[in-house]
């Protein structure tokens, strides 16, 4: 990887944007980087979250690198940064967004399932000052995240928002000082890490196929067809949660 840096440690693997001298702003060959660190973590039943953050102090990824635009030959199989249109990953991701996240680092934010942001952080879609537009799913994940009004006045006028307007509006999970940033992201690996890695995957994904359904009963009724959740229903997490608490011992999740 010559762009991004990939570490493990235990369940958890990090991958950090590494162009700080140019805010992280990603590449042709980024694409197909991201696009491999995420499949291998798709893959890797030993890893159960993926955290995606920025290298520096100033940007998670300020979008696109403009300069590279001539060199641009497609984006991968699962879109802009192999993420933006990969609808069937049950893992958990968050997004430890410490500095400017804009244009398509903002579509990798909205992308994800957790945001921590340092109180330096900034969010925004400023394409229609070059002549563009957000085609990396920003347009359409905003306004479903934090409602038609606020997405329509950011995004019609380009609009940057701190960590904390994002925390009120409901982008961000938890805004933090900028140095207490890795610390309070491996706490919330840490507490999700606790669960059954079968039991995350299923609550993902059974939230995030029951919105494309067209109803809360449709959702109800459909969930048990939905794969993770499938998978929960025959797995033996399903029953070594119930028999550890009746034996008052900590859980031995046997995992996918």
């Amino acid at each position: 990887m010559n762009y991004i840096n990939v570490t493990r440690a235990g369940a958890v693997t990090t991958i950090t944007l590494n162009r700080p001298s140019v805010m992280n702003v990603i590449n042709p060959a980024m694409h197909f980087e991201l696009q491999a660190a995420i499949d291998a973590f798709a893959s890797d039943s030993d890893q159960h979250i993926c955290v995606l953050t920025g290298s520096g102090d100033r940007a998670f990824c300020a979008g696109s690198d403009l300069k590279s635009i001539a060199d641009f030959k497609g984006y991968p199989q699962n879109g802009y940064a192999g993420l933006i249109e990969r609808f069937d990953l049950a893992k958990p991701i968050i997004a430890a967004v410490n500095g400017l996240a804009l244009g398509g680092g903002f579509e990798i934010v909205l992308a994800c399932d957790i945001v921590i942001a340092a109180d330096t952080a900034s969010f925004g879609l400023p394409e229609p000052l070059v002549g563009a537009v957000a085609l990396g799913g920003g347009l359409h994940r905003l306004a479903r995240q934090i409602g038609l009004k606020r997405a329509m006045g950011m995004i019609l006028t380009s609009r940057r928002v701190t960590a904390e307007e994002g925390f009120r509006c409901g982008i961000v999970n938890e805004v933090v000082p900028a140095g207490e940033l890795a610390a309070t992201t491996a706490r919330w690996c840490e507490a999700i890490s606790k669960a059954s890695p079968v039991s995350i995957r299923a609550s993902k994904e059974t939230v995030m196929f029951g919105l494309n359904e067209p109803d809360l009963p449709s959702a109800m009724r459909a969930q048990k067809n939905y794969p993770a959740f499938a998978a929960w229903l025959g797995s033996e997490d399903r029953k070594e949660g119930p028999r550890a608490f009746v034996e008052k011992r900590a859980p031995v999740w046997k995992g996918p």
